[in-house]
C-alpha cells in the first residue's frame, strides 16, 4: 500500500459526478469568499463615510455650505451622505419653485430621502441571498457527494 493520500489523488479517483459536485463545492467557496471580502470592505468604507460625515454634519456647519461641499460629488456618494444630499437637493428644488406648502417641500424631502435609503439599503444589502443560499444548500451538496462517492 505505497498510495499516498492527498487532495488531489482523491479528486482524481472519484466518479464524475462526485468530482462535479467538488468543483461546484470549490466554486461556490471561492465566490463566497469573494462577496464575503467585498462586503467586508464596503461595510468599513460605509461606516468611515459615515463617521466623517456625521463629524461634518454635527460640527455646526451652514447645511447650504455642507450640500455644497458634497453635491459635487455626487455620483461618488454613498450611506447618511447620499441620503442627505438627496433630501437636502429636493428641498432647495422645491423651495426654488415657490407657491409650494412648506408641508409639502418637507414631504418632498422626506420621500427623496427615503427613495435614498433604499438605494443604499441594496447596495448594502447585495448579493447577500446568494451567500444565504450557498451556505443553508452546501452541507446537503456535500452529503449528496460524500453518499454517492
Amino acid at each position: 500500500m505505497n498510495e499516498e493520500l492527498s487532495i488531489w489523488s482523491l479528486f482524481i479517483e472519484a466518479s464524475l459526478l462526485v468530482q462535479m459536485v467538488m468543483f461546484l463545492l470549490l466554486i461556490a467557496s471561492i465566490v463566497s469568499w469573494t462577496i464575503i471580502i467585498e462586503k467586508w470592505r464596503t461595510l468599513k468604507e460605509a461606516r468611515e463615510d459615515t463617521t466623517t460625515f456625521e463629524n461634518r454634519f454635527w460640527s455646526g456647519i451652514d447645511l447650504v455650505e455642507l450640500y455644497k461641499q458634497v453635491s459635487p460629488d455626487r455620483e461618488n456618494l454613498s450611506g447618511v451622505a447620499a441620503i442627505f444630499e438627496a433630501g437636502f437637493g429636493e428641498y432647495a428644488r422645491l423651495k426654488n419653485q415657490g407657491g409650494i406648502e412648506p408641508m409639502d417641500i418637507v414631504e418632498g424631502a422626506q420621500r427623496s430621502m427615503r427613495v435614498a435609503m433604499g438605494r443604499e439599503l441594496d447596495r448594502l444589502d447585495s448579493h447577500l441571498s446568494f451567500l444565504a443560499t450557498v451556505g443553508s444548500t452546501s452541507p446537503y451538496v456535500g452529503l449528496f457527494g460524500t453518499v454517492w462517492g
